[in-house]
């Protein structure tokens, strides 16, 4: 069976279509996490960061290939470009998985090498396969050739870590580099700490490790031809455009999540538009948020992600709490975003000048 024809066609695919341009949003992007980068909130961040590059959660390539595809690759048309990032250590089913992102519209394909969880590491992927370079450039090469004899325009790229426990040898990361690259890579994302598999949990993994941001700006030095995006400790806008002077591109994290304004704020310093008000992003979210209600989608589902708004204002705290205790609610609508942006406005207008 040829990888890039599933032995069941993708429910709801859109006509194949080449990949969207993406090379202004490899300055900025925003990382794939769990539990958190979904449809709804990439269409946030999409409004808050229109040159971005979006990364949905990872999912396996067995869960594309055979599970709910109408959920898993759950995508709005406006969140292009937008990237899935893939997991898994098996070439033939990366490939397979690779031409169904692309047939389902994906603008990349990235390949997950740096996840330290327990459950990533009993499935042999993720930080693990820092270990096997030779196996993740078969993995590359395969859904490169795969995508390219269906007719897919799409980049596969790599996100990986510096090494896996106590790895100090810059050489050793490079090799891993240059293997995934000679494989077709166009890209590699630079998470700059290692990856300890045992004694961390993946909480401690993104804060413990120390960070060694000076290896990937000496690979992008060492290997000019490369795309290397950053990522990791990159928490406020000052020290991610210091990091643009070394790397073409950097990639927020959590920071993105929790203050949403950070993103915009990066996005507009990178494109020279203005910001807007924290309420008005908002406002421009209610056109969504409405379609999505009258599609049967929850309140809880969509606000959660717009919790971290007002991160850092006066006023706050009021905002989450109203959204915390109401989205759950039967009937919560818009409404209740309005009640929470006033009593942001009424909290910050009893602060002292």
């Amino acid at each position: 069976m040829n990888a890039c024809h599933p032995r069941h066609p993708p429910e709801g695919t859109p006509s194949v279509r080449v990949a969207t341009p993406h090379a202004r949003a490899l300055r900025l992007s925003v990382a794939p996490m769990m539990d958190w980068t979904d449809s709804q909130c990439r269409v946030f961040h999409r409004l808050l960061a229109p040159d971005a590059l979006l990364y949905t959660e990872m999912v396996h390539a067995n869960a594309v290939i055979h599970g709910d595809r109408r959920r898993l690759l759950a995508m709005d048309p406006v969140e292009h470009p937008v990237a899935l990032q893939l997991g898994g250590s098996e070439p033939a089913l990366l490939a397979e998985a690779a031409c169904i992102a692309a047939a389902h519209g994906f603008d990349e394909v990235n390949l997950n090498c740096g996840c330290p969880s327990d459950r990533v590491q009993a499935g042999r992927f993720g930080a693990c396969l820092m270990r096997e370079p030779a196996l993740v450039a078969e993995c590359v090469a395969a859904m490169r050739a795969a995508l390219a004899a269906d007719g897919h325009a799409v980049p596969v790229t790599v996100k990986c870590r510096l090494g896996v426990d106590d790895d100090s040898e810059y050489a050793r990361f490079r090799a891993f580099v240059d293997a995934v690259a000679a494989a077709g890579a166009t890209q590699v994302i630079v998470h700059a700490r290692n990856a300890w598999l045992k004694g961390l949990s993946p909480k401690e993994n993104r804060e413990v490790p120390p960070l060694r941001y000076d290896w990937a700006y000496r690979l992008k030095q060492e290997r000019a031809d490369l795309t290397v995006l950053l990522n990791g400790g990159i928490a406020d806008e000052a020290t991610a455009l210091a990091h643009l002077d070394h790397v073409d591109g950097v990639m927020l994290g959590r920071a993105a999540y929790h203050d949403p304004h950070l993103l915009h704020r990066l996005d507009c310093a990178l494109s020279g538009r203005a910001p807007q008000p924290r309420g008005a992003l908002l406002a421009a979210l209610r056109p969504y948020v409405e379609a999505q209600l009258a599609a049967g989608v929850a309140l809880k589902h969509i606000v959660r992600h717009v919790l971290g708004l007002f991160h850092g204002q006066p006023g706050g705290r009021q905002f989450r709490q109203v959204l915390s205790e109401g989205a759950h609610r039967p009937g919560a609508d818009w409404a209740l975003v309005e009640r929470a942006l006033q009593a942001t406005e009424a909290a910050a207008r009893s602060v002292p000048a």
